[in-house]
């Protein structure tokens, strides 16, 4: 279960990030995929994705927002996502959303 700050709140709308991630490695060119929330000026927050492609595989962005567009809810779904080469990962391996979620405000 995620962690109740780790949910993302798009305009009134309870997005878990882990329904889209879930999405995401079901798509081929994924390796991993982590999902957070960053400002938006008229959603309040919205969707980003950041994935890592899977080995000899090509992943790309808007083809990675096509693909959760058919199979999400049309406020679940992810707006931009960033391919990453390596997501970052404590030393146990676990990815640090709070880095990912101060790129993506950076960005904003």
């Amino acid at each position: 279960m995620d962690r109740k700050k780790d949910m993302i709140n798009a305009a009134g709308f309870k997005v878990w990030p882990r329904e889209v991630e879930d999405v995401l490695y079901s798509h081929p060119a994924v390796r991993e995929a982590a999902v957070v929330g960053v400002p938006d000026e008229y959603r309040g927050e919205t969707v980003k994705a950041y994935v890592s492609p899977a080995p000899g595989e090509r992943a790309d962005p808007a083809e990675l927002v096509a693909y959760c567009k058919e199979r999400l809810a049309a406020y679940k779904y992810p707006r931009t996502v960033e391919v990453l080469p390596e997501l970052p990962k404590t030393a146990s391996g676990k990815i640090l959303r709070r880095e990912l979620r101060a790129r993506g405000a950076e960005g904003a």
